[in-house]
């Protein structure tokens, strides 16, 4: 009965914790197999830029309309499309690296978008912006949210070949007359349209831990991309569950919560996954030649 009042109560008696709990399991069935491909690209940091890149839309979208979920949603997906295409323009027509063109231009969004709040709004509204309210999700969040993880998961299953093969080797698609780079904007269509759900819960600032955590413990677990997928996407949902009770228990702020039980499953997977740094301690056996 107390592991029921513990774990179970918060969402059969409170109808914002039942929300959340499905904004969670939304965030995390589209942004762990993103997630995944992400790692598998080494573009890590990318999606960090990335997520920074939305707010001076969301901003936008919040002078505009207030806390309004479509506008503030809008306005964050067109900012992030276009961080993503101009980072990719600078790669293509200057010396510098992809990641250093991310790093330049979310650097100025960031800032831009920081002061875009800060015209009209309080450090209050701030605060909601950069680091969500996943309490305060309503029914239009929840569908946004799911529409997008539906898009995500019918996109990556639709094309799940040319996107892996244009993250492992993308000079394979070139030499067999594929346009690899065509599926790299569609990539990073997904990052964005995630991040996007992301932000609605967890803050610009925080809403690519939910999607690089869980995929970088899953690469300690798992060789296989399905699979490495799968438990992303119960990293994710588990997290989720976890940091939403401890932080209606213990009254602590619930989207820090989560990433940090996400933080912590990482770290556990550093040390006990067959990936991990206890499997490298162990000595090799030698296989005995006849």
């Amino acid at each position: 009965m107390m592991l029921y009042d513990f774990a179970v109560a918060p969402f059969a008696d409170y109808g914002f914790m039942r929300r959340a709990l499905v904004a969670c399991l939304a965030l995390g069935l589209g942004a762990g197999p993103v997630g995944v491909l992400l790692v598998l690209r080494r573009m890590s940091l990318v999606g960090d830029a990335l997520s920074h890149a939305v707010l001076p839309g969301a901003a936008v979208g919040f002078l505009v309309a207030g806390f309004s979920l479509p506008a503030m949603g809008l306005g964050g997906f067109v900012a992030g499309l276009a961080v993503a295409g101009l980072a990719g323009l600078a790669a293509r027509a200057t010396a510098l690296k992809e990641d250093a063109s991310f790093a330049g231009f979310y650097l100025i969004s960031l800032s831009l978008g920081v002061l875009i709040v800060s015209l009209r709004g309080s450090n209050i509204d701030l605060l909601h912006v950069l680091f969500g309210t996943i309490l305060a999700v309503d029914r239009s969040a929840i569908l946004l949210i799911g529409a997008i993880s539906s898009v995500t998961v019918l996109t990556i299953a639709l094309f799940y070949r040319p996107l892996v093969a244009q993250s492992v080797d993308p000079g394979f698609l070139r030499a067999v007359g594929v346009r690899d780079g065509v599926f790299h904007f569609l990539f990073l269509l997904l990052v964005v349209l995630n991040l996007v759900a992301g932000f609605q819960t967890l803050g610009t600032l925080m809403a690519v831990g939910l999607m690089m955590l869980p995929a970088s413990a899953a690469q300690l677990w798992a060789k296989r991309l399905p699979a490495m997928m799968a438990i992303a996407v119960g990293v994710a949902v588990v997290s989720g569950w976890l940091g939403l009770v401890v932080s209606f228990h213990f009254g602590l702020a619930s989207g820090p919560t989560i990433l940090l039980f996400a933080g912590a499953i990482y770290c556990l997977s550093l040390v006990f996954a067959p990936s991990g740094a206890l499997a490298r301690l162990r000595p090799r056996r030698r296989h005995r030649t006849a």
